[in-house]
């Protein structure tokens, strides 16, 4: 398996970019961000060892959801192809385990924000449906829906 380096600063692949690999956190941490190096700059979240990311790209091989960014001087990633992920298999299924689980929490995050993002919307339409509401229900409403606003436009597979 491949490890590569990254001082602080380095890009590691940018949103758009084609996805052909996954990396794994030896050392350092990793910025997922959105949109980086715009105005509109979002950081999506951060990684530490033994984090990984950019799995769904390399599965289905689509464009880059976001760019990933080393946080600190000497970060140590080991690239993960697929032919490397298949010899995981019967080298360290107990990695391969870790991934999956890895995998399970992020989308049952992501299953939860979506549920609540759903909740919000119906909490709107039954505003919109009765038009009397009191003032302190109201800025609830505002505030989720600009909350999952903000967060569901940033939401990705972590490249």
């Amino acid at each position: 398996m491949e490890t590569r380096k990254f001082k602080k600063g380095d890009v590691i692949f940018r949103q758009g970019d084609a996805g052909d690999c996954m990396f794994d956190i030896r050392w350092g941490r990793v910025g997922i961000y959105s949109d980086y190096g715009t105005d509109s700059q979002k950081l999506l979240t951060e990684l530490d060892p033994e984090d990984f990311f950019g799995e769904m790209g390399m599965i289905d091989h689509a464009a880059r959801s976001a760019t990933a960014v080393a946080l600190v001087n000497n970060t140590s990633l080991n690239v993960i192809t697929e032919q490397a992920l298949g010899e995981l298999f019967s080298i360290s299924p107990a990695k391969v385990l870790m991934i999956m689980q890895q995998l399970s929490k992020r989308l049952r995050k992501l299953t939860n924000e979506y549920m609540d993002a759903c909740k919000t919307a119906d909490g709107i339409v039954k505003v919109e449906e009765k038009a009397s509401l009191d003032e302190q229900t109201v800025e609830e409403i505002r505030s989720r829906v600009a909350y999952y606003a903000d967060e569901m436009s940033g939401a990705s597979d972590l490249a």
